[in-house]
């Protein structure tokens, strides 16, 4: 495998990058796979010098899809997320940016068919818990199309929109079952609506909320602060001991600056995101529609929320049933975009390396 290289297809997907291959082409032991993705990725090195990662959590990100194992999915996506700087690879998330990108590579790799101007992959996620998604890909010509003109922000230039659906959950989307709790002696609301995000008021923390990226990461003292309301919203969301993990994440919310419905800087869990993360953003959304979370604008909102980040406006429409702590997700949906950048053959570095 390592003198042959390894099939692999690398796309921008949404505002992240990722290396995409099909499960049969890496080890099926997940301590061997890890291994290997350390190695094809990089890690550890921050600059990632010696593989194809970015350096950055958003650019340091695997897909592993297979022809799906349940009847109403096409394809399983299992997300992998490399960490630069140290020797981990983690599946305890999973990635709504790298997932515009599965519907097409399963196309391109055969795994489902091309069936008119718009192609339809049902998506099985696999990690964290099992879940549906459905993706729409522009497919005319009978092949994945991927120019267009639909702007996502975070990401700097056009692309075809790809539509996805989530469908609803039948857990309630607070799983502390509390709208406001207290950590490290900071209020917050914990949602899970896809992926477990934990919204902290900006004011809280001595923020205005619209800071670069950049000067929140050099503040040491408010990531002390985050860190801490992390690992204690990790215990009380049922995640366990999540400092070795990327999740929860946290979001810091604050009044919108540009027509949008909240302003948004958000911890993945150490670096902060240039956007915001699909799955996260459904999440903050469902808090900022909610009566009595710190998001919560205080007025009746509608299904869209526009959900302002560093870079743009990222769009969610949500559709709840509303009941305080006990409230669910009945259905969201977003449009993202996905570009492929290379397809052809990974080699790792040598085993031997330290």
């Amino acid at each position: 495998m390592t003198d042959d290289g390894i099939r692999c297809m690398q796309l921008r997907g949404g505002s992240s990058k990722g290396a995409y291959f099909l499960a049969g082409d890496l080890p099926a032991d997940p301590v061997d796979r890890d291994d290997l993705l350390l190695r094809v990725m990089g890690s550890p090195d921050e600059r990632q010098v010696d593989g194809i990662g970015g350096g950055h959590p958003l650019t340091s990100k695997v897909a592993v899809v297979s022809p799906s194992t349940v009847d109403d999915a096409d394809v399983d996506y299992l997300f992998l997320q490399v960490v630069p700087d140290r020797a981990i690879v983690t599946d305890a998330q999973t990635c709504g940016n790298l997932l515009a990108g599965v519907g097409p590579f399963a196309i391109e790799r055969g795994l489902v068919p091309v069936t008119g101007d718009t192609s339809t992959v049902r998506i099985r996620i696999v990690n964290p818990a099992p879940s549906l998604v459905e993706a729409r890909v522009r497919t005319s010509g009978g092949r994945v199309r991927y120019d267009g003109d639909t702007v996502m922000a975070g990401t700097p230039f056009p692309a075809a929109p790809i539509d996805l659906t989530f469908p609803g959950r039948a857990d309630p989307v607070f799983p502390t079952g509390r709208l406001v709790d207290r950590f490290a002696g900071t209020e917050v609301t914990c949602v899970d609506a896809g992926m477990p995000v934990v919204l902290v008021r900006a004011a809280d923390l001595g923020l205005d909320g619209a800071e670069p990226p950049d000067v929140l990461e050099g503040n040491d003292h408010l990531r002390s602060a985050v860190e801490a309301v992390r690992i204690e919203a990790g215990r009380a969301m049922g995640l366990g001991d999540v400092r070795d993990s990327t999740v929860p994440k946290i979001t810091i919310v604050s009044a919108p600056r540009h027509g949008g419905t909240v302003t948004t800087r958000t911890f993945i869990p150490h670096r902060v995101h240039a956007a915001i993360g699909v799955l996260g953003a459904v999440s903050a959304a469902a808090g900022v529609l909610t009566p009595g979370t710190v998001a919560h604008p205080g007025k009746p909102g509608d299904r869209l929320v526009r959900v302002e980040h560093p870079t743009g406006t990222f769009e969610v429409t949500v559709d709840l049933d509303l009941d305080g702590a006990t409230t669910r997700l009945r259905r969201s949906g977003v449009v993202r975009t996905a570009r492929k950048l290379f397809d052809g053959l990974v080699w790792p570095r040598s085993e031997e390396t330290a």
